[in-house]
C-alpha cells in the first residue's frame, strides 16, 4: 500500500491504518528504537507507542514522508525511555556513545534551550548535512539520527570500523567549525 493511502487512512480515522503502517514500517521502527534501547520488550512497547502518537498526530499533521515522520516519533519515544530508564544509572548502550561523541560540537547553555534557537540550530545541522558528500552524510545520519552501531554503519556501507570512526571524527570536526561559522558555541 502506498503511503498516500496510508495516511489517508489515518485522515478518515480508520484503524486499518494501523495494522498498514504495523505491515510497512514494523521492522523499520523496531531497528529505530532496538539500536537506542537494546530491548526487545521496550522496543516493543516505543514501536507500538509509535502507532498510537502517528493516530493523534494525524489529523492536523499530513507528513509529507510518512517513513521519516514514523522514524522521528519512534526516536523520540525511545529517547525518553532511555532517560526514564536510565534516570539513575548512567548506562552503557549506543545511545550513550553517541551523545558523549557529539557532546564536542556543542558547548550547551541557556541560549540553546530556548525552543526558537533549538529550531534554527536543527535547520542549520540539516544543511550541514545536505552539504556533505552523500555517504558521509548518510554515515552521519544513521550514527546520530538512527544511533547504529559503528560495525553496523562499516558493514553497510562496505567500509572498516576504523575508517567509519574516522570519518565521524573528522564530519563531527567540520560539523563543529560549521556550527561557530553560524555562531553558535
Amino acid at each position: 500500500m502506498e503511503d498516500s493511502q496510508i495516511i489517508e487512512l489515518y485522515w478518515k480515522k480508520n484503524t486499518d491504518a494501523i495494522s498498514k503502517t504495523a505491515d510497512k514500517y514494523g521492522a523499520y521502527c523496531y531497528a529505530i528504537a532496538e539500536n537506542i534501547l537494546h530491548n526487545h520488550e521496550d522496543s516493543e512497547e516505543c514501536v507500538n507507542d509509535t502507532w498510537l502518537h502517528a493516530w493523534n498526530a494525524m489529523p492536523p499533521q499530513k507528513p509529507n514522508v510518512l517513513r521519516l515522520f514514523l522514524a522521528k516519533i519512534t526516536r523520540n519515544l525511545s529517547l525518553d525511555r532511555f532517560n526514564v530508564r536510565n534516570a539513575e544509572k548512567r548506562g552503557g548502550g549506543e545511545i550513550t556513545l553517541v551523545l558523549d561523541e557529539l557532546v564536542e560540537c556543542f558547548n550547551g547553555g541557556a541560549d540553546t534551550e530556548t525552543a526558537y534557537e533549538a529550531k534554527e540550530l536543527r535547520q542549520c545541522i540539516r544543511r550541514f548535512v545536505r552539504s556533505l558528500p552523500e555517504r558521509e552524510g548518510n554515515v552521519l545520519v544513521r550514527r546520530y539520527f538512527f544511533a547504529e552501531s559503528i560495525a553496523d554503519i562499516a558493514r553497510r556501507y562496505g567500509l572498516t570500523e576504523n575508517h567509519v570512526t574516522v570519518m565521524l571524527s573528522r564530519t563531527r570536526k567540520k560539523l563543529k567549525a560549521h556550527l561557530l561559522k553560524e555562531g553558535y558555541r
